[in-house]
This record gives structure tokens, C-alpha cells and sequence, in this order.
């Protein structure tokens, strides 16, 4: 299977680490949040990625192409321009197809885009700017259990201010939870059948607002509910949130050794 990434938007609210690269590429422990993605992929076996491109989506491709290249040594030869790569470390088994879709295409615009790529298969498709330790085998046993269109993992969203006990004035416990108890939230990690371009039509789509809300109302949707460890990179306190997550020991999304 496939793995569609949506790595195009410009993170407007992370400004401080996208206003020279996008989201994807800000960094987690000297790698990309885009290498963290794809190395949970790769850990359940799912080893081929399509990357939709929009917002400095060279920084993106100048990162694949030098991939193996400050990994290897090389034989330059200055007289004739050519340039030998011999391989001196293993490399990751990834094939990446790095798609331009534009920098003001919408999110569901992005994903039509792809459909040559992707049509007649059955399709994982995730966020450029979220990690999580959700079982990816099971999620798909889920969604084929399910039969429909498409399935949206559900995570807890995590609390972004402290909460406080009060008795009149008084303020009788703090606390910093790492997640809300109610309520479920659109956590990316999906399962998309073929018959999701049925609800796609233009660049302008939003895959959330237009396609995913058409496929609950035809009950084309299913949710499946993951409980452990999920958090997205929106602000500048999340990005530091997993360098303290990362650099402390067993970071909960680093399931690969």
C-alpha cells in the first residue's frame, strides 16, 4: 500500500520555524517531522510514499536528493562533471514520489492531484505535522472490517492551558493534563478506498470540510479510536514538546530501533 503525506500547507502558525521551509521539514530531534511519519510507515513494512507538495516544496525535494548522497561516499571527477555514489551506510528502503500540487491548492485538491498515482488502490493518507504510536496493521484490519469509503483515526485532542479547580475565589487544584477526557478529534492516520475521488472536484476542495463530510453523510465513514499517544506540531510550544519528548528516554512514537 501507498502512503499519501500532505505536506504542502504553510504553517502560518508555527511562523517562527516555516517562514524559510514548510511544516513538514521543522525538526525533531535533528530530523524532519517528515522522516518521523515515514519512519513509523516503514516500521509496519509500508515502504512507498507519494509527498504533496505546495508551500517551499523545494526545501523538500533538495532534502530526498541529498538523502544519499552525504550518506555515501562519492568519486567526483572535475574534469568531466560526473559524479559516482558509493554506497557506505545502509539507507532507508523508501520509494518517495515527491508530487508539486501547488501552493494555494486545498487539502482535498492535494489528493486529487494524485489520483493517477493512486486509482483502483486502496490507500493510507496522513498529515505532514503529527506523530502518533497508533498500530497501522490494525487500523487497517479495522477499516477492510468496516467495508466503506474511508476511515479517520479519532484521537483525545491534548489540553493546551492548565486546568483549575475553583471554590469561589479560591483556587483549590491545578492541573496540566496531557489530554482532554471528552471529546474526539480528526487525528489524520486514514484509509481511503478508490471511491474517494467521487467526492473530490477541484483544487479548492477541502478534504475535510467537502469529501469527508460527504462520505458521513452517505455513512462512507467509519472512525477508529485510538487511545495511546497522538500529537500534532501547530505551534511553536508543541514543537518543543516533543524535543523534551524525544530527548528524553523512549520517545512514544519512536517505534523503529
Amino acid at each position: 500500500m501507498k502512503t499519501v503525506i500532505l505536506a504542502g500547507g504553510a504553517g502560518t502558525r508555527l511562523s517562527e520555524e516555516t517562514d524559510a521551509k514548510p511544516k513538514p521539514m521543522v525538526e525533531i530531534g535533528g530530523r524532519p517531522v517528515l522522516w518521523h511519519i515515514m519512519k513509523h510507515y516503514a516500521f509496519y513494512g509500508f515502504n512507498e510514499f507519494i509527498v504533496a507538495l505546495g508551500y517551499r516544496g523545494d526545501v523538500v525535494r533538495r532534502y530526498f536528493l541529498d538523502f544519499a548522497v552525504f550518506r555515501n561516499h562519492l568519486t567526483i571527477d572535475l574534469d568531466s562533471g560526473s559524479v559516482a555514489s558509493r554506497q557506505k551506510v545502509p539507507l532507508e528502503p523508501w520509494r518517495v514520489h515527491l508530487i508539486e500540487t501547488g501552493e494555494s491548492t486545498n487539502t482535498g485538491g492535494r489528493l486529487l492531484q494524485l489520483k493517477q498515482l493512486l486509482e483502483g488502490e486502496r490507500f493510507f493518507l496522513t498529515y505532514g505535522d503529527g506523530v502518533s504510536n497508533i498500530n497501522l496493521p490494525e487500523l487497517l484490519e479495522f477499516h477492510a472490517a468496516h467495508r466503506r469509503a474511508a476511515t479517520v483515526t479519532a484521537v483525545r485532542p491534548p489540553a493546551r492551558f492548565g486546568g483549575l479547580e475553583l471554590e469561589d475565589d479560591r483556587v483549590i487544584a491545578f492541573t496540566e493534563k496531557a489530554q482532554v477526557v471528552e471529546g474526539w478529534i480528526n487525528g489524520g492516520f486514514f484509509v481511503f478506498e478508490p471511491a474517494i475521488f467521487e467526492y473530490l472536484n477541484a483544487d479548492s476542495d477541502s478534504l475535510e470540510y467537502d469529501a469527508l463530510a460527504a462520505l458521513a453523510a452517505d455513512d462512507q465513514l467509519r472512525a477508529y479510536r485510538h487511545t495511546d499517544f497522538w500529537q500534532c506540531m501547530d505551534t511553536l510550544r508543541d514543537v518543543r514538546y516533543l524535543q523534551a519528548l524525544w530527548h528524553a528516554s523512549n520517545p512514544p512514537w519512536k517505534l523503529w530501533d
